[in-house]
């Protein structure tokens, strides 16, 4: 590769010197800062043999890649006559933010994007299933350690139907949030989630001259809550298409009355006939895969699933595991709202602070030093983006052996049957959502992550020449 050409012909794009105030490298990418951003030919860098691309940021970065970043680099501050490195560098939280959009960027296979619309779907609905599940978590250890005392009073009572509403009725806020992702109307989401819900008061449920309705088919009755959240999840989808097909048309004089009300019959046909079964069958499926892991393969299974958990990040197809979550926490559910799977995919975040640590201890690095410093208080405490996406996946071998030191942790969050009352936070914030009284297991598999991922990365991950290469030996 000809760094001089690539260099020369970055530097004829962006307007010569004349246009160039400051040069710096920085991992991947080459940051140019400009006088006059409008004399930049963004289209012909980007088509500039090397460039992996550009990002139009207060200063113009040019990715690079490691390794050629330092190289490409040098030619183009001789042809400035500007030192490389005085532009500003960025901070870990800014590098790990940066780095994040950069793959996220590349993660654009249909898959990818789809489980990104459902992760859409269901993160503005985080805070409620995180207050609600602390509230029933922390209300059911009242009552155990209280023998009810506090049953019967006005505002108690009142607390725990906070707890009990967001679960009884997560399906309306699934089905709402669904149709509006895929550009339904919400309100018409809403009534496909309300088939899902399950109410005695509901016509489908009511018995007529003492008989029950019965299917066609199956010849059973209606039973809303099979499919959970999954079935109100596909009906918000099949609403959301059923409706813009209906509006393709339905002539513009009708639509208003007739296009939601075509809507809502046929797909309540549809999902009372055919998504609900699905729902179901997904739902079976599901708790049945994450009980074969969980109980059939025991630690092996914790050890598989707590290494395992931050390459499916790294991809972005841990989105898939939103709607799952949402579904343990439900105490309505299989596991009565305990979620035996989060403390176990929490210890992943321990392998990276114990890779972070080594690496600091380790490596002779200025900037690798300032970056895991940077990285491991704000990762002890839960946040492991900054740790993941400036400092252990640039690296690669440090990332792989902080997913398997991780698998340590993981290994004892399955023999101490760890679970969460609610989700939202990890690392040490973990102790909040825990059930209480299993604190102290909890802090045990998290240092035994933390070992893990320190040891592994100690004698294994820590290759000072790729060091250098991605970050520089300055």
């Amino acid at each position: 590769m000809d760094y001089k050409k690539i260099a020369r012909d970055i530097y004829n794009a962006v307007g010569k010197k004349e246009n160039v105030s400051a040069n710096a490298t920085c991992m991947t990418r080459l940051r140019i800062s400009l006088k006059d951003a409008s004399n930049v030919d963004v289209v012909t860098i980007k088509s500039i043999e090397g460039v992996l691309g550009v990002v139009e940021s207060d200063t113009l970065q040019v990715v690079l890649g490691p390794g050629k970043v330092e190289k490409i680099g040098a030619e183009f501050a001789e042809l400035t006559g500007i030192p490389l490195g005085t532009a500003e560098e960025p901070t870990a939280e800014e590098l790990a933010k940066e780095n994040k959009a950069e793959r996220k960027a590349m993660q654009n296979h249909p898959v990818q994007r789809f489980l990104r619309r459902i992760a859409n779907i269901f993160v503005p609905l985080l805070p409620g299933i995180i207050a609600a599940g602390l509230i029933n978590g922390i209300c059911n250890v009242i009552n155990v350690s209280s023998k009810g005392a506090l049953s019967g009073i006005w505002w108690y009572e009142c607390i725990r139907t906070i707890g009990w509403a967001l679960f009884a009725y997560l399906p309306i806020f699934v089905g709402m949030n669904a149709a509006k992702e895929f550009k339904g109307s919400p309100i018409l989401g809403a009534l496909a989630g309300a088939m899902c819900i399950a109410n005695a008061g509901m016509p489908l449920l009511t018995k007529f001259n003492k008989t029950e309705v019965l299917l066609p088919f199956t010849g059973k009755v209606y039973n809303p809550a099979a499919g959970g959240l999954l079935a109100a999840l596909i009906a918000g989808i099949f609403f959301a298409w059923l409706e813009k097909q209906i509006r393709k048309i339905m002539p513009d004089i009708l639509q208003t009355f007739f296009a939601p009300l075509f809507t809502v019959i046929i797909g309540a046909l549809v999902t009372l006939l055919v998504l609900q079964p699905i729902g179901a069958g997904l739902t079976t499926g599901i708790f049945g895969g994450l009980d074969f892991i969980y109980t059939k393969l025991g630690a092996i299974g914790g050890y598989i699933l707590s290494a395992g958990f931050l390459p499916l990040v790294s991809v972005g197809l841990h989105q898939a595991l939103t709607p799952i979550h949402a579904m343990l926490n439900d105490p309505a559910g299989a596991t009565k709202g305990i979620n035996y799977l989060l403390p176990i995919l929490m210890m992943a975040g321990g392998g990276q602070v114990g890779a972070g640590l080594a690496l600091y201890i380790k490596t002779k690095n200025r900037k690798l030093k300032q970056l895991t410093r940077d990285s491991l208080p704000v990762g002890i405490l839960g946040v492991g983006e900054p740790m993941m996406y400036a400092v252990t996946l640039p690296l690669g071998r440090p990332f792989i052996t902080a997913c398997l030191g991780s698998g340590f942790g993981g290994i004892l969050a399955s023999l101490f049957h760890l679970g969460t009352v609610s989700q939202g936070v990890s690392g040490l914030f973990g102790l909040l959502i825990v059930v209480p009284g299993t604190q102290i297991y909890y802090i045990l598999a998290m240092v035994a992550a933390y070992i893990g991922g320190f040891v592994l990365t100690y004698f294994f991950g820590v290759d000072e020449n790729r060091i250098n290469e991605v970050y520089g030996t300055k």
